[in-house]
């Protein structure tokens, strides 16, 4: 269990180690800071300037030994915009970031398994039929369409929810509903097709054949079987929140890290950028660690294979 768990966080540390390097080369190569900060009428003695007052102006792996090393002391760099830390101003924005994706993650737990397993016990009914098409309904349609869909429905025509901002607890409604109904398309999908498999087969009918009740097939062999596939699209979905929220924050308007990242691109202010998918690739890392763990846990023929 040790080697198994050791091999897996050195699969995160590299991959980690690998996103930062591959971000920190994207960014400068997509477009000059200064030049956007700046303006294009900016004489060039003031770009100049800029670039030197920022380190621009050192040669690429100057600047990429430079910021390795600041990320070790725990210096994530300062905002070119705001002159602030970047991991200050990012961390003044997880709280309305988690404002969505908590309640969204919980109604794609909580609707989507269930409906799931209920569609495979009652496979080829009405209500198996529904679910499948609201779950292709659901993880098909982009979440920036949802959103515009559902701001013209229940904020334009029935105007009951307001379309933006976050002063009420009701302008968290219609983003929450948009981040999380792709989730519980995929949720159902995948916990029916689990099910669907575990229940064909031969203990599942050795269960039966012994007498047990119906409920306790299900909850204590055919549940606990389907939950390793099920495990790894919630890992994904744990680890892609702060991804999945940039799209949202920027239809509804909402202050989170989602929309800092929109505008840090769009301005080319690096520190905080880096700083962001820095974040990103650590939570979906972080979620992918915590789903191999669990994979161990549930089917220990994982850490034999891991030991040979």
């Amino acid at each position: 269990m040790i080697r198994f768990v050791l091999t897996r966080l050195l699969r995160a540390v590299i991959t980690i180690f690998a996103v930062v390097t591959f971000a920190f080369v994207v960014l400068r190569m997509s477009g000059d800071p200064a030049q956007v900060m700046l303006g294009p009428d900016v004489p060039q003695d003031a770009v100049d300037a800029f670039r030197k007052a920022w380190g621009l102006d050192q040669p690429l792996w100057v600047q990429y030994l430079a910021y390795i090393k600041s990320i070790f002391s725990g210096d994530f760099g300062v905002s070119m915009r705001d002159e602030a830390s970047a991991l200050q101003l990012v961390l003044e924005r997880i709280p309305a970031t988690l404002q969505l994706t908590v309640p969204a993650l919980l109604l794609k737990l909580l609707i989507g398994i269930p409906a799931g397993v209920y569609a495979a016990l009652h496979r080829q009914s009405f209500a198996d039929r529904g679910v499948i098409l609201l779950a292709i309904f659901g993880f098909t349609i982009p979440s920036f369409v949802m959103g515009l869909l559902l701001v013209l429905i229940f904020s334009v025509i029935l105007s009951v929810l307001p379309s933006g901002g976050q002063d009420t607890w009701m302008h968290s409604i219609l983003p929450t509903i948009t981040m999380s109904i792709g989730g519980i398309g995929i949720l159902a999908r995948f916990s029916r097709s689990a099910m669907i498999e575990v229940m064909g087969q031969p203990y599942i009918r050795t269960a039966s054949a012994k007498g047990l009740k119906w409920s306790d097939v299900v909850w204590s062999h055919a549940l606990p079987n389907a939950a390793v596939p099920i495990v790894t699209i919630v890992g994904f979905m744990v680890g892609s929140l702060i991804a999945g929220a940039v799209v949202v924050e920027s239809i509804f308007s909402w202050p989170g890290i989602g929309r800092l990242l929109v505008v840090s691109v769009t301005n080319r202010d690096l520190a905080v950028v880096q700083c962001i998918l820095l974040m990103i690739a650590a939570t979906m890392v972080i979620s992918n660690l915590v789903v191999d763990l669990l994979y161990g846990w549930l089917d220990p023929r994982l850490r034999a294979q891991t030991a040979h």
